[in-house]
């Protein structure tokens, strides 16, 4: 088997990266394009010993790269910033390829914030501080120490960008990486590992093992020697991660699933709205934060329902890589099952499809609007994760919200309303770690991030991530007691 594959002109290494080596396995696994069911290539396969091998290498770079003064930390992130940038186009047309996202939308929003990702928490570092503070006149001030070797456990919807999201501030923090991609989107990892080492990260400072699911995060998740771990992805695997982890009580950051509403009320701007509706579907509806439950004012809802059918049927679903295509394939046979599957029952419970309902083809399924949904039904409560959307009526305020905050999720919500004490009074009422008023997806990486209820733990983002990936001290200081000599 050849160590290297080449997608869309780009020379990919499938073996694993620990201690700035490349390392191959005796198992491999096929990573195969959503695209058109082509085969990528063989991956290397790793099981507890690359575990042993990824933590060991990360343990021996910590203390080095914990002392690294914060002006050489911020450096080498800008340095990998500049290696994303310069190979853009090689890491858009790969990921594309891998898991099937639009290549414009890689092109001109994901890979430059893969950059920004970097950029953003090497700039933080150096303005990183609390204000000191006194008690009683001893001296209070407030420091982050690195707190060690952290697995980051990423998912296949955007592989890079929520890779990096992780691995920046990890890295900016002072500690030590084991970065596990998601089995069905491997490729872009492994280009990282490479931009990192040439823009002069020490090795063992990023440590990429590729595996398949349970064969892998159990011998991370469990290791007595990672001092955190940081997850996206599903609630039953984070259940499983939290298990493992608990022994050795390492801290945890899970960003879990959604469901997430869209509140649309009579005094919003329709057409605004309306936009805001039809945007739920990027990434073939692959995206945690989708507000996939639209909860629309009764006198309303004929009419967006109308303006949304129109708008919706006008999508164009084909190849990603085409300039027109506005949604692409879903991920993987398996997960284009689940979405059908989860389509079908609601249909056998009495659901009505508007629009979609429907296969197209053997790895694209139809943009869909379920209406006729009760609020206690599996489509209502359960996150599809793909372009399946349902649409519910309320007649006043206090019974929007009750739907809104009605399901165990608690991720994310969309309000759309022309009045802002009602905007006002409507977030305060939301379960949810983000809420949108009049947009949708805008995201500063200044602001706290995560969910709530079971959409997850913790928050990321900004000085959250550094109190995540260090551990917080205070040293108190008496105003006497010195006896200074010399």
């Amino acid at each position: 088997m050849s160590d290297k594959i080449v997608v869309a002109g780009v020379s990919v290494d499938t073996r694993h990266w620990i201690g700035g080596q490349r390392v191959a396995s005796a198992e491999t696994f096929t990573d195969v394009s959503p695209v058109d069911g082509r085969v990528l290539g063989e991956i290397a396969r790793g099981g507890p010993g690359e575990v042993d091998a990824a933590v060991a290498a990360a343990r021996e770079a910590f203390p080095g790269w914990a002392a690294t003064p914060r002006t050489e930390r911020a450096r080498v992130l800008h340095a990998i910033a500049d290696g994303v940038e310069k190979r853009l186009e090689e890491l858009a047309v790969v990921e594309t390829n891998d898991n099937g996202a639009l290549l414009r939308s890689h092109r001109r929003g994901v890979m430059p914030r893969v950059a920004h990702n970097f950029r953003f928490f090497a700039d933080r570092l150096l303005t990183l501080e609390h204000e000191d503070f006194e008690t009683r006149g001893h001296t209070n001030r407030v420091s982050w120490d690195p707190a060690g070797p952290s697995v980051l456990i990423t998912p296949w919807n955007a592989p890079l960008m929520l890779a990096t999201w992780k691995v920046a501030p990890a890295l900016a923090a002072g500690n030590t990486v084991i970065l596990k991609p998601a089995e069905w989107t491997p490729l872009t990892a492994s280009l990282l590992a490479d931009i990192a080492a040439e823009a002069g990260l020490p090795a063992g400072v990023l440590n990429v093992v590729q595996g398949y699911g349970s064969e892998i995060g159990d011998a991370l998740t469990s290791h007595p020697d990672v001092r955190r771990i940081s997850f996206t992805g599903s609630v039953p695997t984070a259940r499983r991660i939290a298990g493992s982890a608990a022994p050795n009580l390492t801290p945890l950051s899970l960003e879990l699933g959604g469901k997430s509403p869209l509140l649309v009320f009579a005094d919003a701007d329709l057409d605004l709205a309306v936009d805001l509706a039809v945007e739920q579907y990027d990434n073939a509806g692959q995206v945690c934060l989708a507000a996939t439950r639209f909860l629309v004012e009764e006198s309303v809802a004929e009419e967006f329902t109308r303006r949304f059918v129109e708008k919706a049927s006008a999508l164009k679903q084909g190849d990603p890589r085409d300039e027109a295509t506005d949604i692409g394939p879903t991920i993987h046979p398996r997960q284009l099952e689940k979405i059908d599957g989860f389509v079908r029952r609601a249909v056998a419970d009495g659901a009505r499809a508007v629009i979609g309902g429907h296969r197209e083809g053997e790895q694209y399924y139809a943009p869909t609007l379920l209406t006729d949904v009760a609020q206690d039904s599996e489509i209502v409560q359960e996150e599809v994760f793909g372009p399946v959307l349902t649409l519910q009526t309320f007649a006043d305020e206090d019974e929007a919200v009750r739907l809104a905050n009605d399901t165990r999720f608690g991720l994310a919500a969309t309000l759309a309303t022309g009045d802002t004490e009602r905007a006002s009074r409507v977030t305060e009422r939301l379960v949810a770690g983000t809420v949108w008023v009049n947009c949708f997806f805008v995201r500063d990486l200044r602001a706290p991030f995560g969910g709530s209820r079971h959409s997850g733990v913790g928050r990321e983002g900004g000085t959250w991530s550094f109190d995540f990936y260090c551990d917080v001290k205070n040293t108190v200081t008496a105003p006497n007691g010195w006896n200074n000599h010399g």
